[in-house]
């Protein structure tokens, strides 16, 4: 499946995309941040312009393979283990690290051991394997023991690197829990929209069915009495050609949306459909004439089934006032997306002396149908 474009304006993104970007960009940033404060403090226990040297380039060492390892564990397509070469800058990186703290004093020990914990916490706390978490937590202590002899100190080890595992899944989990609950709505809606097709099967079975089932029989008997000389057989044969122009009539009905239908029971099925895809919605057509009943259900009909599958919508209106019909939605689709059913509709509620108008502003789309008087 291709990787969707990622829109660049924060206003553009959806939701998702935005809690998304929210949660990779503080991991992101709050990683080099931890790191900095490190040198910050390393930098002011060590004595020697080396040691500083050092301190730093074991900083950007350890960053660069914490970040390349959130990067395979954040990946948007496929989410996957650090690879070798993550994985080799940061426990290389913290394997020399360690070496260097050991045979330093206590105070520079402990801050360049810190460097170690701080990489290995944030960089591997992604890892599915719980396993590496707890090790990491548990070999934190043991590095600021070794390295400071002091209890206190090693204990702080072992807070941070707890706190830091526990940052970093936690921010995984609620990312992972806000990209099942985008699914499962992008379930519902394909779903809403598969129960609408199959409706219309139904319909066209309901109408078309019967029909067919009338000219066959209808064949068979005009069949019949062509074959005993029957005279009525030209009276047969006129009812085969009536039906079929009665199913002709109705399969055009049924296919511009002709078909009576019940604007309560529509309105209901809306909010149902809508419902289901995690979409809230609102709907008052109180006074709304009565031979606008009919039509006015199969726009609502139309104008749903375009929400279900062509927008980003958390909230539908449905509105009576003044005349004009207004449904509304807050998910605007792109430009020219959509079907031929706008054009039906109109032709729809043409003999009422109305017709079919779209506003768009920014992420809210609006579809009236309007009054003559009005267009």
């Amino acid at each position: 499946m291709p990787r969707p474009t990622t829109p660049l304006r924060w206003s553009e993104r959806t939701p998702i995309e935005r809690v998304r970007l929210y949660v990779v960009g503080s991991l992101y940033f709050l990683f080099v941040f931890f790191m900095v404060l490190a040198v910050g403090s390393a930098v002011a226990t060590l004595p020697e312009p080396v040691l500083d040297a050092f301190a730093v380039g074991l900083a950007l060492v350890l960053t660069a393979g914490g970040l390349l390892c959130l990067r395979a564990v954040l990946a948007v397509d496929a989410p996957r283990a650090p690879d070798r070469v993550a994985l080799g800058l940061l426990l290389g990186g913290s394997a020399v690290g360690l070496v260097v703290a050991w045979t330093r004093p206590p105070e520079s020990g402990f801050s360049l051991a810190m460097f170690v914990v701080f990489g290995l916490s944030w960089g591997l706390a992604g890892v599915e394997d719980r396993r590496v978490w707890w090790a990491v937590v548990a070999v934190s202590p043991v590095l600021g023991w070794t390295t400071s002899h002091d209890l206190g100190l090693a204990a702080y080890a072992a807070a941070v690197a707890a706190f830091l595992v526990f940052t970093v899944r936690s921010s995984l989990w609620l990312l992972r829990v806000v990209e099942e609950l985008e699914t499962g709505r992008r379930t519902g809606a394909a779903l809403a929209v598969a129960e609408e097709r199959l409706r219309f099967s139904r319909d066209v079975h309901d109408v078309l069915g019967r029909r067919l089932s009338e000219i066959a029989v209808q064949a068979e008997l005009a069949s019949a009495y062509v074959a005993r000389g029957d005279e009525r057989a030209a009276g047969t044969l006129g009812d085969v050609r009536a039906t079929a122009h009665t199913a002709l009539r109705e399969a055009r009905e049924l296919a511009r949306g002709y078909r009576p239908v019940d604007l309560d029971h529509e309105l209901e099925g809306a909010r149902s459909l809508l419902r289901s895809a995690g979409i809230e919605s609102r709907a008052d057509l109180a006074g709304l004439p009565e031979p606008w009943a009919e039509p006015v259900a199969r726009v609502v009909r139309e104008a749903v089934t375009n929400v279900l599958r062509h927008s980003r919508a958390t909230l539908v209106t449905m509105t009576y006032d003044d005349g004009v019909v207004a449904i509304r939605n807050d998910g605007a689709a792109p430009a020219g997306t959509g079907g031929h059913g706008l054009v039906g509709l109109g032709e729809l509620v043409a003999p009422l002396g109305a017709a079919i108008e779209t506003a768009r502003d920014g992420e809210h789309f609006e579809l009236r149908v309007v009054p003559g008087e009005h267009a």
